[in-house]
């Protein structure tokens, strides 16, 4: 959960988050040095009047400015590239869950059991209980347990909205007709926040994600639970 003044992303709750963060930190490192190289160029031209006439036209110099900036994308697309394909790769998921978007509300559908499936609305602000948080908090978690592939079909049945969580480094469009799908594993136990990240209208701020990451037993507990209810 992010916090008041935090400066960097939330902590990673996946493996795939995690490597996200460290190419996020890889990548800034380069920036900085960059910035830092030109500043310094920038502050010795402006401060030195003398000239040098290797410098002026030297061909070594215009040779080293043409391959170093192709090496340094090099070291930026290729840790990339590796990431975008860890994400976009699905082994032999230990659960399915289909999240429709709505105007303005998610609904899951545990496709792996034969009657497991909710609406998610967002709790009213006077309807709070201490201690949850304004706009994030939903009526119904969607309860995945920990240490398991789960694989997430995302649709939409009226416009588009997209099913956001950082915490797992996932973001996924909802477009209706279509039907995407995106996975994550939940390497710790916890409950995260997400939100609907697409423009989807006007209550577009009001239709929270809230996932719980259980134990493998207490996910059992609940769905047979839930299953009961139905």
């Amino acid at each position: 959960m992010a916090h008041p003044t935090q400066l960097g992303f939330q902590d990673a709750a996946s493996p795939v988050m995690e490597e996200l963060l460290h190419f996020h930190d890889h990548a800034l490192m380069i920036v900085f040095l960059i910035s830092a190289l030109v500043l310094y160029v920038i502050i010795a031209m402006v401060s030195t009047k003398l000239t040098n006439m290797y410098i002026l036209d030297s061909q070594e110099i215009e040779v080293v400015w043409t391959v170093l900036p192709a090496l340094i994308l090099i070291l930026i697309a290729l840790p990339s590239l590796r990431i975008l394909y860890l994400m976009d790769e699905i082994n032999d998921p230990h659960l399915t869950i289909k999240a429709m978007g709505h105007q303005w509300y998610w609904s899951y559908e545990y496709t792996d059991y034969e009657n497991l499936s909710f609406d998610s609305y967002m709790i009213p602000t006077q309807d709070l209980a201490p201690g949850q948080f304004r706009l994030l908090e939903t009526d119904h978690r969607m309860v995945v347990p920990m240490e398991s592939p789960i694989r997430i079909l995302v649709s939409a049945e009226d416009v588009l909205h997209s099913w956001a969580l950082p915490a797992m480094g996932v973001k996924m469009d909802a477009v209706p007709g279509r039907l995407n799908q995106t996975a994550f594993i939940a390497s710790r136990p916890g409950v995260f926040y997400g939100q609907c990240s697409e423009i989807c209208g006007a209550n577009h701020s009001f239709m929270p994600i809230v996932v719980e990451a259980v134990p493998l037993s207490h996910f059992e507990d609940w769905s047979t639970l839930m299953l009961k209810d139905a």
